[in-house]
């Protein structure tokens, strides 16, 4: 994910694709916790996991948001959310 200078309304829409992702993360791994705040965290976490885990596994990006010159990959960051969610969920299960 490449975040570079961008404008107000470039951010709100990152923000909205990112909670939007996380959304569909959370509904894949079946467990919510966080509201939109958590949402759009989990979105912005899970496209930095699931990056790295594309690059790690030599994965293409796909159906990536370019927006204001920055580029947002919407699948990793559902699979990294999801993942994340995933882990997240066990360790609070167990609690």
């Amino acid at each position: 994910m490449v975040l570079g200078s961008m404008g107000l309304v470039g951010w709100i829409v990152i923000l909205v694709i990112a909670g939007v992702c996380g959304m569909i993360g959370e509904a894949i791994a079946g467990y919510s916790h966080g509201g939109c705040l958590g949402s759009v965290a989990l979105g912005f976490i899970g496209a930095l996991f699931g990056i790295w885990l594309a690059q790690l596994l030599h994965l293409p990006e796909l159906f990536v948001f370019h927006v204001g010159g920055s580029r947002f990959p919407a699948i990793w960051s559902i699979v990294g959310s999801a993942l994340f969610v995933a882990v997240i969920s066990v360790f609070r299960r167990r609690g």
